[in-house]
């Protein structure tokens, strides 16, 4: 029988076409999802079958659907997987007609559009791979006969079945999905979550079915729930779960018109209004269906645990096991926290908070087990207002909040079994929100849980390397759980419009008094989460060796507990944004206005004159150690003014001095670097007639080379030098590395210099391309121009997307402008920038010039 290849091509292209048409018009549901993947899988089944007819293939062979198709669903670009299995004699023989016919099937499925993944082996070989290859184990469970010799594929689930240890495939499968977790960031609530295999994905769920199929326990939610495995109702919520992630996967083929299953920024609106949502005032489209994805992932999650668990028991027989008495309420059953009876929390709600103090407290204590879990899966209507406003219960909490340890694991656990969200409901309101800010990578609760991880981190010895003077403060605090509540509490108003600094303060003030904590305690928590950004914003854009700003900051703190306590919160808050957010040279900032506020603190304002003369003397105590003549530093000092001394400590104005006393009237550039002395990248020292566009030509070269600017220092001698000093580091992409940092310094002192003294037009600025997440999320520009309190210098202030080679566009402009800038402090949050510099010009006093300025900046400043 012969096929017209191309007619076949054009039916099943048209069916294929009029199914996907029929599902982007129907109404997002559940069960159209469901359509759609079952009539893909029988197109292609039919398809198959009509190919396999039309071509000779050797008696006794069979053709079976493998893998996901196996399973007789297909998503819109998915993988069709195909065994074609062939007599033994065929692979004995090696006939050339047979393989020939088997070669031309395989090559028609692909003429008409099939994109197959097929493997051709004889029974035999199967068994062998399946033997010692837990991924061929897996796809064989799944396996479905479609057309051919029958008795050959009932001989293959026969060998597959023989092959099959339940235990060593239950530890084997474990293993892969810990290891796939961990690669996805072990939790569902990524801002970018790949619906199919982070966790609570689609692939938690297969993986319990193949576990439930390897062991014999049944093939369907239904099956289980019939072995006990799962209540009615866990089955019913199971597969409605599994319904909606189905739906939002299918809905994301569609809209990518390919396999793709990360829910990207580019992607999340367009898959959101073929759901019909829209944008309003509080939330973006994007954020409705993200919401939704993660409260399926997360009930996904909570009853894959439970299913494993039993499962596991199962397998291994553990269900029998002896347990230990651990009080009247909880057994031990061989390490796992057991509840005395399934109706535990429906008689004694008190339970419910007590689980996890238990669990906190019993360090013999690895886990809940399958009962419990199920006990508080099934216990949420439990935890209802008078639940929450119980005087017992909140005493509990408040006990998990004040234990010794364990708190960083049970709040978690609380977490993933909705019982944190359904004791605290403001908590509640924010699960699975995301933040649509350029630097935050993990949705509003599992930031909050990263930044109580990072509070408690410094009060445990053992990790006193990561975060060595916060760990010294927390040494001598006398209570981390006014720290834990604020932590918690810091962005619990996100998403609500407003200023969630403010709100979040309202809600910590009704927490404190619905748990008693009164007094100064209290009021020390409403000011952590009302001023939590506040450290951060002044340590990141303002001018630390201005006392005005020192003592304004120390007036707002008001004193040394408060100041500590907002210190270590900033820090754990930063370090919970992103990995890519926190850097050495933001905690030196931080460190530097916590030291300064706390002298200030100490007594009267500090007295500028004499913590200069003091720095001086400490820089020429330095500079006799190096043996180098009495008074060199004379020369130089003399040209320069009191804020040249005021924002440099002893140990860079002395590496100053040693690099340009014999440079001081030099008709050249001076460039010196060194390694940072906060251990990252390089302090750069530039030293060079004053021009006014030298600092553009400084910050074109190291957009040029590569280089992010983290900091900026710009003075300006009596005598008409430049003396600017940079902190820098290579960018993500670092095409540095393996060089030894020797090299790179005298790179860097080379081309730099030649390019300080060049002459040559600056050049245009290239318009880099820009991230997808800037390009799904852009930031607005703003520019800020206004005069300082003296009325001196101005402060620019710029905030704008990220993007490469961003600050040598400011430069440029300002430069074009005859702007002189004075100090640079430089912000990036993830791909966010919010710069600050202290500038002056005579443009700055003329309205109409200053207008022209700031349109000109902003206009450079759009992404587009």
């Amino acid at each position: 029988m012969s096929i017209d290849i191309a007619a076949q091509r054009a039916q099943f292209r048209q069916a294929k076409t009029e199914l996907l048409n029929q599902f982007a018009e129907s109404r997002p549901t559940v069960s159209s999802a469901s359509r759609l993947l079952g009539h893909l899988a029988k197109l292609v089944d039919r398809t198959l079958h009509d190919l396999w007819t039309a071509h000779a293939l050797p008696k006794g062979s069979a053709l079976v659907a493998v893998g996901g198709y196996g399973r007789g669903e297909l998503f819109p670009y998915s993988d069709i997987d195909v065994l074609i299995l062939v007599p033994q004699s065929l692979a004995d023989s090696g006939d050339d007609t047979a393989i020939a016919a088997v070669e031309s099937f395989i090559s028609a499925c692909w003429d008409i559009g099939l994109e197959i993944g097929s493997s051709v082996r004889t029974v035999l070989e199967c068994g062998q791979e399946a033997a010692g290859d837990v991924t061929v184990q897996t796809s064989l469970l799944e396996a479905r006969f479609l057309c051919g010799a029958k008795a050959r594929f009932t001989e293959l689930q026969r060998v597959t079945a023989q092959k099959m240890d339940a235990q060593d495939f239950l530890t084997a499968k474990l293993l892969e999905m810990r290891q796939r977790h961990t690669k996805y960031e072990d939790t569902p609530y990524s801002l970018e979550p790949n619906c199919k295999e982070s966790p609570g994905g689609l692939r938690d769920l297969q993986v319990v079915l193949w576990l439930a199929r390897a062991a014999n326990l049944g093939k369907t939610w239904h099956e289980l729930a019939q072995k006990g495995l799962l209540t009615a109702f866990e089955a019913r919520q199971l597969q409605r779960n599994e319904g909606v992630l189905k739906l939002i996967r299918a809905r994301l083929h569609q809209v990518a018109g390919r396999r793709e299953d990360r829910l990207v920024f580019d992607l999340q609106t367009g898959v959101a209004q073929t759901f019909g949502y829209t944008n309003t005032r509080g939330l973006r489209a994007s954020e409705v269906l993200m919401r939704r994805y993660y409260w399926a992932a997360k009930a996904v999650t909570q009853l894959n645990q439970i299913l494993i668990l039993n499962i596991e028991e199962r397998v291994h027989g553990s269900q029998n096991a002896p347990m230990r008495v651990i009080n009247e309420r909880f057994l031990d059953r061989g390490g796992m926290l057991e509840v005395v009876s399934d109706d535990l929390y429906q008689r004694d709600p008190h339970a419910i908070l007590d689980t996890f103090l238990t669990f906190q407290t019993d360090n013999t204590l690895k886990g809940l087990s399958a009962r419990t879990l199920r006990a508080l899966y099934n216990a949420r209507e439990v935890m209802n207002g008078p639940f929450r406003k119980d005087p017992l219960n909140r005493q509990t909490f408040m006990d998990i909040l004040k234990a010794p340890q364990g708190l960083t694991r049970v709040i978690r656990l609380m977490n993933q079994t909705s019982v944190l969200g359904r004791y605290l409901w403001v908590f509640r309101r924010i699960v699975g929100q995301m933040q649509h800010d350029l630097f935050h990578v993990y949705t509003v609760d599992q930031h909050i849980l990263m930044v109580v991880r990072n509070v408690r981190r410094f009060f445990i010895p053992e990790h006193a390397h990561e975060y060595p003077f916060c760990t010294q403060l927390a040494a001598e605090w006398d209570k981390p759980w006014l720290l834990y509540v604020a932590a918690l509490f810091h962005d619990v108003a996100k998403g609500r419009g407003g200023d969630h600094s403010e709100l979040g303060a309202v809600e910590v003030r009704r927490f404190c008094k619905d748990h008693e904590i009164g007094g100064d305690d209290a009021k020390l928590v409403e000011f952590l989460v009302a001023a939590h950004l506040t450290m951060s914003k002044v340590a990141q854009k303002e001018d630390l060796s201005d006392p005005d700003v020192i003592h304004a900051f120390a007036q707002k703190v008001g004193n040394e507990r408060y100041l500590t306590a907002l210190y270590l919160l900033t820090v754990a808050d930063i370090r919970g944004t992103s990995p890519k957010v926190w850097n050495a040279w933001k905690g030196k900032l931080l460190e530097d206005l916590y030291r300064l506020t706390l002298r200030a603190l100490g007594g009267s304002r500090p007295h500028m004159d004499a913590e200069i003369e003091a720095r001086k003397q400490q820089t020429r105590q330095t500079l006799s150690l190096n043996f180098l003549p009495e008074g060199i530093e004379t020369k130089l000092w003399k040209t320069l003014d009191m804020s040249y001394f005021a924002r440099h400590e002893a140990a860079d104005i002395a590496w100053h001095s040693r690099v340009l006393w014999r440079h001081v009237e030099t008709d050249r550039a001076v460039v010196a670097a060194r390694p940072s002395s906060v251990g990252e990248g390089l302090q750069v020292l530039v030293y060079a007639p004053d021009r006014p566009d030298l600092f553009a030509r400084i910050c074109g070269y190291f957009d040029r080379a590569g280089f992010n600017i983290q900091d900026a220092r710009i003075h300006t001698s009596s005598t008409g030098y430049a003396l600017d000093t940079f902190q820098i580091l290579s960018s993500d992409n670092d095409i540095y590395e393996g060089v030894h940092p020797r090299d790179l310094i005298s790179l860097v002192e080379n081309q730099l210099a030649e390019a300080a003294a060049s002459d040559r037009p600056l050049h245009e600025p290239s318009r880099a391309r820009l991230s997808r997440r800037v390009k799904s999320f852009p930031v607005q520009p703003r520019v800020s121009l206004r005069p300082d309190e003296r009325g001196q210098r101005w402060l620019l202030s710029v905030s704008a997307s990220d993007r490469s080679g961003l600050l040598y566009v400011i430069a440029r402009t300002l430069a074009h402008h005859h702007v002189n800038v004075q100090l640079a402090k430089i912000s990036t949050l993830g791909e966010r920038v919010e710069d600050t510099f202290l500038v002056t010009g005579d443009v700055l006093r003329q309205d109409k010039a200053q207008l022209a300025l700031e349109t000109e900046l902003l206009d450079a400043l759009s992404p587009t």
